[in-house]
């Protein structure tokens, strides 16, 4: 590209270096022809002049008083009648030019001179045209390899940021040159860089949600199978295979809720439901788990509450905070449901140490994590309870206290205390 750029400007510069300098050149030599032309007329002029004085005065007319009266580069040929002509200086050979005046009386001057002198001076004119011509030349080729430069260079850097764009590398480079054209085509790569950004990273974080939120239900419905399988009472192997169904329908759940949250996390599909349901079967699938731990599971506060929200999402938050007072929790686990103001809420609580002091503030950030694990839980949680309109809270560190809120639809009758069980 910079050899073309280069071309292309050298050769514009050397058709307007032909157009104009020939054209110079045919206008200075037509100057300089008729400017020595107009001299030698003039001289021819003031020499009868000279000689037309002479003779009224009687004065002696020779050629040594006509030389002192002409250039020494030209020759001079002065007729008068009845006398022998008078020459002045030596006669030019070859083209020469002529001028030639006739006095009152008859007096004839014939004054000549050399063309050689006209094409001296139409010489030094060219090679003051062409030494400009040559400058031009030169100014023309660096500005060319400059101007070529300034836009080769981006355009490599255009195509390496294409190229690593193409490799998988997103970083947009947020670099400009100064050239409107260029920066409109750095701005487009580095948008396309940003909009690929989002969606690796929708791809990646919707990956690490299904691994965590799948694992769950997966584990749970493993569990009914191998019920089934050691088990020959059909009332048994008919109520686990209703269990397994409903692990299915929950499982199939998380995943449209996983799509749905991957497109816009601030998607939701809130309905009125039962907070009582939800609780229940949260109840029931984990605390066969617990059990296994030596630990217990329970639930107590307010019942027949219902809210707003997505009655899967909230189940995945709950399973979340069940599941993350397992792994990093201790003792009993406790939900407790009570209200406040128009909102519903769900405490989960257990008799751990709690949540350490540095991770108080980011305990819902993605990859922020007490322990070895994958630190996603409660950020998926989190975003699972604004997507309806509530929030997730940690209220208490010491032991740790999670909160769920939700939007509270009245009842028609008091809601009398759970107890506890």
């Amino acid at each position: 590209m910079r050899r073309r750029l280069i071309n292309s400007t050298l050769a514009v510069v050397l058709v307007v270096i032909a157009v104009f300098g020939v054209s110079l050149v045919i206008v200075e030599t037509r100057t300089i022809s008729a400017s020595a032309q107009e001299s030698v007329e003039s001289e021819a002029l003031r020499l009868i002049s000279v000689v037309e004085s002479r003779l009224l005065g009687e004065e002696t007319i020779n050629s040594g008083v006509l030389a002192e009266q002409i250039d020494p580069a030209r020759f001079a040929l002065i007729e008068i009648p009845g006398r022998e002509p008078i020459s002045v200086g030596d006669r030019p050979t070859g083209s020469v030019l002529r001028a030639t005046e006739t006095g009152e009386g008859g007096e004839k001057v014939t004054v000549e001179e050399s063309r050689s002198s006209v094409t001296r001076e139409v010489g030094r004119t060219l090679l003051i045209i062409g030494a400009v011509a040559l400058l031009a030349i030169v100014s023309a080729v660096l500005l060319a390899v400059r101007q070529a430069n300034r836009l080769a260079s981006p355009l490599t850097d255009l195509a390496e940021t294409a190229e690593r764009l193409g490799s998988g590398d997103p970083r947009p480079r947020h670099k400009r040159y100064g050239v409107p054209e260029l920066d409109r085509v750095a701005d487009v790569l580095d948008s396309s860089a940003e909009r690929i950004a989002r969606m690796l990273t929708a791809e990646r974080r919707l990956a690490a949600d299904a691994s965590h939120q799948l694992r769950t239900p997966l584990t749970a419905l493993s569990m009914r199978i191998e019920e089934i399988s050691v088990t020959d009472d059909p009332e048994t192997v008919k109520e686990e295979a209703n269990i397994a169904l409903t692990q299915v329908e929950r499982l199939t759940d998380v995943v449209e809720r996983l799509l749905t949250n991957s497109r816009d996390p601030r998607t939701g599909s809130a309905v009125v439901f039962d907070l009582d349901e939800v609780i229940k079967q949260q109840i029931e699938e984990w605390r066969p788990a617990y059990r296994s731990t030596g630990r217990a599971l329970v639930c107590s506060g307010k019942h027949g509450l219902r809210a707003v929200g997505t009655p899967g999402a909230v189940a995945q938050v709950l399973a979340a905070l069940i599941e993350n007072s397992l792994m990093h929790g201790g003792g009993t686990v406790a939900l407790r449901t009570r209200v406040t103001g128009n909102q519903v809420v769900v405490e989960v609580t257990d008799e751990g140490p709690g949540v350490p002091a540095e991770l108080g503030a980011r305990i819902f950030e993605r990859a922020i994590s007490g322990r070895n694990s994958t630190g996603i839980g409660l950020a998926v949680a989190r975003d699972l309870a604004e997507a309806d309109g509530g929030r997730l809270e940690l209220l208490q560190q010491h032991p740790a206290v999670f909160a769920l809120f939700l939007s509270r639809v009245p009842a028609d009758r008091k809601t009398p205390e759970r107890p506890v069980r």
